[in-house]
């Protein structure tokens, strides 16, 4: 008889406004032997040691409170269960300033500009260091386009105001516009185990630029370039250690290059309903670590 093991997606309290295709993997990891439950990191009260697993999975609203959002993940990793990613990845991928990191690694990002806290006389100056007509400002800690803003040398003024609001005291980072957003759309390659499972290709809705479906953006299966694996594998090779999922984002720069320009290790979005085989790869993988990590 098949041992039932219990595993937990770590959602948030109400995904309703957020797609979640998590359900996919229910089917999958139940016939490996795992009876998967889904519970709020923000609910108080659960005693951890009574699962096997928890994978972040659905945490859409931590980068609201991240230091709430750490102190659960660290509750959890306390405990007898196992973390996925493991909280030391998930740790250093929350900022994204993980990207100076991988800069230093020799991987090509998207030109940053870091800053602390937000001058209005240094925003002109940003146009110019970036050599770019167009900007985006977005906090370092951020998911889902939120405080993301884009500027371009005729109408910034205007939004003087609410950058000092979001970014007055927070750490944010400015990066050029990148044109071939629009028009090519944004690279996602997906890893479960370090290994490869399927890509997809983000485009933005007509007069946006922001790629996710919550804004509309549209979503196409691709069978990526081999340039854009060689170019993944070797950022996941950077990493201290394998993840048990990876999404690496990819453009093409205004410099007909491609860069990296998000590493998610927090994901919520593995869109498993673009490949038909991604829920079993995923599950599998994950047994198998499971199968290691209890011996």
């Amino acid at each position: 008889m098949m041992v039932v093991k219990k595993v937990v997606f770590l959602s948030m309290d109400n995904l309703a406004g957020f797609e979640c295709y998590d359900s996919l993997l229910f089917e999958p990891l139940e016939k490996l032997g795992w009876h998967v439950e889904t519970i709020s990191w923000r609910k108080p009260g659960i005693n951890w040691n009574e699962y096997d697993a928890v994978i972040v999975r659905s945490t859409w609203d931590y980068q609201s409170d991240p230091q709430k959002f750490l102190i659960a993940l660290e509750n959890i990793n306390k405990s007898l269960t196992h973390l996925e990613n493991n909280l030391s990845i998930i740790k250093w991928n929350m900022n994204k300033s993980y990207l100076a990191d991988m800069q230093d690694k020799g991987i090509h990002i998207v030109n940053t500009i870091w800053e602390n806290s937000f001058l209005q006389e240094k925003l002109e100056e940003y146009f110019n260091l970036l050599n770019s007509e167009e900007i985006i400002i977005k906090p370092n800690i951020s998911a889902n386009a939120d405080n993301t803003f884009r500027l371009n040398q005729r109408n910034f003024k205007n939004q003087i105001s609410n950058l000092k609001s979001v970014f007055q005291n927070r750490e944010f980072m400015i990066q050029p516009f990148i044109k071939s957003i629009i028009y090519e759309g944004e690279y996602s390659l997906f890893y479960f185990g370090g290994e490869y499972s399927h890509a997809i290709l983000k485009k933005p809705k007509e007069n946006d630029f922001r790629v996710q479906e919550e804004h509309g953006g549209k979503i196409f299966p691709v069978n990526p370039d081999p340039i854009l694996k060689s170019l993944s594998e070797n950022i996941l090779n950077k990493i201290e250690s394998i993840p048990l999922y990876a999404r690496v984002d990819l453009v093409r720069t205004n410099d007909n290059d491609f860069a990296l320009i998000e590493l998610e290790l927090i994901e919520p979005s593995l869109y498993f309903n673009y490949d038909s085989e991604s829920a079993n790869r995923f599950a599998r993988v994950f047994n198998d670590r499971m199968k290691n990590n209890l011996l």
